[in-house]
């Protein structure tokens, strides 16, 4: 257990025995399944935890070139991307670092298609199942108008020469029967290809390590649809699932002051520290905080930004707040952390200047060490 003393503020803090827990969880459905599970880094990618991480999955997947050379160098196995587009500038260098890519659309597949055979990269297409049970929109990549994945409309088999995969993504922290909703559309709809190809990526939102996830019907899913189609690899690739619950933010209050409620100022900021709050959103939990009404004195916890709603919301706890104190956030290890830094490993726009004789002047450019430094 965390000793939380010994922990400077503010801080991201992993705890190692959390994280093989899950890992050891992940691996069990590695083998009694016969499938591959790989970390994708956009909700999980803490470098210095991959040589642990490689004990125990088959590699990672990538989103960006960023994230891509972070797997080949860091954790050293294979290496999967799909992102919705690829840059001409970026393309030979992402084919080079990796095992598989999948593409996004049919015209991506076109463009690239010489430069992937001719690398010996596993070309994959992600497919839209139109099946989702996601609630939040801003999460769900098969809802309408989604630019994620094709459908079956727009499905072109005439240009499947070369393609060695379909790949979806259609969940987002969901349990093992989301997945076979899932499953079942994709079947229905893109069946007739499945045979045909090598593997096939169910993608990520496998809430694997949660406590009420069915691991056994997950285990049976995946081994009823390798004896439908036993000449297919599975692939899944969790991120949350990896990072889920193995450790906190931890930040002090800096002050209190009152306007009608009392109101704890944190040495660390919503919208710079914990993005996914607002984006989800979701009120994160403080460990040994209530409900407001729940504890005997109650605060609004607000950032140490200028922003006015840099707040994360109202607490009760048992005792008065004091300069000091320390404010635990619980389970921030995963998405969280990833975006405060680059999120998916984009590439960050460059920084110039057109001055006053009409030409550029490149002041910044935001390269791959800086990406991986903030991790």
């Amino acid at each position: 257990m965390i000793d939380y003393s010994q922990v400077p503020s503010p801080c991201y803090v992993l705890e190692e025995k959390r994280l093989i827990r899950n890992l050891e969880t992940l691996k069990k459905v590695e083998d009694k399944a016969g499938v591959k599970i790989i970390c994708a880094l956009k909700g999980y990618s803490m470098w210095s935890t991959f040589p642990l991480i490689s004990k125990y999955l088959a590699g990672a997947t990538a989103s960006s070139l960023n994230e891509a050379k972070l797997a080949r160098e860091e954790m050293g196995k294979e290496v999967h991307v799909f992102a919705p587009v690829y840059a001409k500038d970026e393309i030979d260098e992402i084919l080079q670092l990796s095992n598989h890519i999948t593409f996004n659309s049919f015209s991506q597949w076109m463009r690239f298609k010489d430069k992937t055979l001719k690398a010996k990269v596993s070309p994959g297409i992600r497919v839209n199942p139109e099946s989702s049970t996601i609630d939040t929109d801003l999460y769900n990549p098969c809802g309408k108008y989604s630019r994620l994945g094709v459908t079956l409309k727009e499905f072109r088999p005439d240009l499947l020469s070369g393609i060695e995969g379909l790949h979806f993504h259609a969940l987002c922290e969901q349990n093992a029967d989301a997945l076979e909703a899932v499953l079942k559309a994709f079947e229905e709809k893109f069946g007739n290809w499945i045979p045909k190809m090598k593997w096939v990526n169910f993608g990520g939102g496998h809430h694997i390590t949660r406590k009420d996830y069915d691991v056994e019907r997950l285990i049976r899913a995946l081994k009823a649809f390798k004896e439908r189609y036993p000449r297919v690899q599975v692939i899944l690739e969790p991120g949350e699932a990896v990072g889920w619950q193995t450790g906190e933010l931890v930040s002090s209050v800096e002050d209190v002051v009152h306007n009608e409620k009392d109101i704890a100022i944190l040495n660390i900021s919503v919208s710079a520290h914990m993005p996914d709050c607002l984006e989800m959103p979701y009120r994160p939990e403080i460990i040994g905080a209530g409900k407001p009404g729940e504890k005997a004195f109650e605060y609004r916890l607000g950032g140490g930004t200028c922003l006015a709603g840099d707040i994360v919301g109202d607490y009760s706890f048992d005792k008065p707040l004091q300069v000091g104190d320390r404010i635990i956030f619980f389970d921030m290890i995963h998405y969280t952390m990833v975006k405060t830094t680059f999120f998916n490993g984009v590439r960050h726009p460059s920084i110039g200047i057109w001055t006053l004789d009409n030409k550029f002047k490149l002041v910044h450019k935001f390269t791959y060490e800086q990406f991986k430094e903030k991790l």
